[in-house]
């Protein structure tokens, strides 16, 4: 990824003492944001600027005249970054270190939003202030149940919000606010309540960034924490995006990648992320046929429940269960996995095709392969391409037909049908009487059915 950092967002509430960031009285938001930046030395190129107008949502960053491949649109310096690192309370965190470690590793920065966004002497209140109240994010998880269900059933996010809203609760009621009560001098859980918390991880959720490690240490290195990059932030993302974060010792510079026209939108990007995750994360999806890296999953349980099917007698049943068992202990799959399956090729190709091969097996066969724990000599065979376009139609009849049944039952979790999403993504006026959430959730099911329907044809 290039930077935004990804895991687990918001109902009006009300702050008391110290009060937000909308509270100054500032008539204008941006003007303030940027006088500090130039006051902290964040160094905007005159050749472009920040807006609402024009942009694809939201702030935006647009040029004021013709770019070049390798400009340099902003220049940030290191201390302007909000991180565990940079927060006043830092020296508190790192004592605590040990009692704040959690599953998503982001707790130290959340507090540190806690702290800061409600202080009324915080360095980054201009900042927040382009976020009186982070009332203008959509995410999913805000959704009523029943509109999440109606929309999104089948495309993956219904399950990632669950898991979200489990790690949010968990996390507050577990760390965040035992650490709270034992630091009553800077935190009010009456002030920094669950529904701000919420609001915070939505925050971090859609604009913070992970600096990437270097390549030697990927292996060998947690990754590192997230956090704020003011200004960056306010870049939104497209696939085929125009602009790259770079760092360094010293500073953060977003360069342009793509020449870049006058009056146009710069776009960074949050990393090669499929529609469902940017409408899991961030709130909205990229218009069909915008996202090339848009992708559909097939669950792994779902090529187990093809192979049951397929299976006539009980023996095979068995065999299939059997199978399965052994492509679990080799790591292979698992109860809540999933195969990845991209528009020019699978993503998850050794893991597919170790599954479609060990499945399709006779008895005799995997009893063999079984016996050799799963080793082989190399083959010529056609399960030895690169799952593709081009290599599954080449596939044996066996794989092919278990790929193609797979992809049968996933298209038949969604509510609706291909062509009549098609229909109505053709029809400019029905589509423009859709509200902005069906209009999003559209983009996301119609992306993955076509997906699944081009699989269906490759498998034929």
């Amino acid at each position: 990824m290039n930077g935004r950092a990804v895991l687990f967002l918001l109902p009006h509430w009300q702050v008391a003492a110290g009060g937000s960031p909308a509270e100054d009285g500032s008539a204008d938001a941006l003007s303030g944001f940027l006088d500090w930046c130039e006051t902290v030395g964040l160094e905007l190129s005159p050749k472009v600027y920040v807006s609402k107008e024009g942009t694809v949502s939201d702030y935006g960053l647009l040029a004021r005249e013709d770019l070049q491949i390798g400009e340099v649109l902003f220049t940030i310096p290191r201390a302007v970054l909000l991180s565990q690192h940079t927060t006043s309370i830092r020296s508190l965190l790192e004592k605590d270190q040990a009692s704040l470690e959690s599953q998503s590793g982001w707790v130290p920065l959340l507090l540190a939003l806690l702290h800061e966004y409600t202080a009324s002497n915080s360095h980054w209140r201009p900042y927040f202030s382009l976020w009186p109240d982070f009332s203008s994010m959509d995410h999913p998880m805000f959704w009523p149940e029943e509109e999440r269900m109606r929309l999104l059933q089948g495309t993956g996010i219904l399950e990632a919000v669950d898991k979200d809203l489990a790690n949010i609760q968990l996390e507050y009621t577990s760390i965040i606010l035992p650490f709270m009560e034992s630091h009553l001098d800077l935190f009010d859980p009456k002030l920094h309540t669950p529904e701000l918390y919420q609001r915070l991880v939505a925050f971090v959720m859609a604009y913070s960034f992970q600096e990437p490690l270097d390549e030697e240490d990927e292996d060998e290195k947690e990754p590192n924490p997230p956090m704020m990059v003011p200004m960056a932030d306010i870049l939104n993302h497209v696939a085929n995006h125009n602009a790259n974060l770079e760092y360094s010792l010293e500073c953060l510079k977003m360069v342009t990648t793509q020449p870049i026209g006058k009056g146009q939108e710069i776009f960074n990007t949050y990393g090669q992320m499929a529609n469902w995750q940017l409408m899991h994360m961030y709130g909205f999806a990229e218009p069909y046929p915008g996202n090339t890296d848009d992708t559909a999953d097939i669950q792994m349980v779902t090529v187990r429940r093809a192979a049951l099917q397929g299976a006539s007698t009980e023996a095979e049943r068995q065999l299939v269960s059997e199978q399965w068992d052994f492509l679990c202990q080799l790591e292979m799959v698992g109860e809540e996995g999933a195969f990845v399956i991209g528009w020019e090729e699978v993503l998850t190709e050794e893991e597919l095709s170790m599954t479609l091969k060990v499945l399709c097996m006779a008895a005799e066969e995997f009893k063999e392969f079984k016996e050799h724990e799963g080793w082989e000599e190399d083959t010529e065979d056609e399960e030895s391409f690169t799952l593709s376009n081009e290599t599954i139609p080449r596939l044996k009849a066996s794989w092919k037909k278990l790929l193609h049944d797979s992809a049968l039952l996933t298209l038949q979790s969604y509510s609706s049908d291909l062509k009549a999403e098609q229909d109505l993504l053709n029809d400019k006026v029905a589509y423009g009487k859709l509200s902005q959430r069906e209009q999003q959730a559209l983009q996301v099911r119609y992306g993955q059915k076509r997906i699944l329907h081009q699989l269906l044809e490759l498998a034929s």
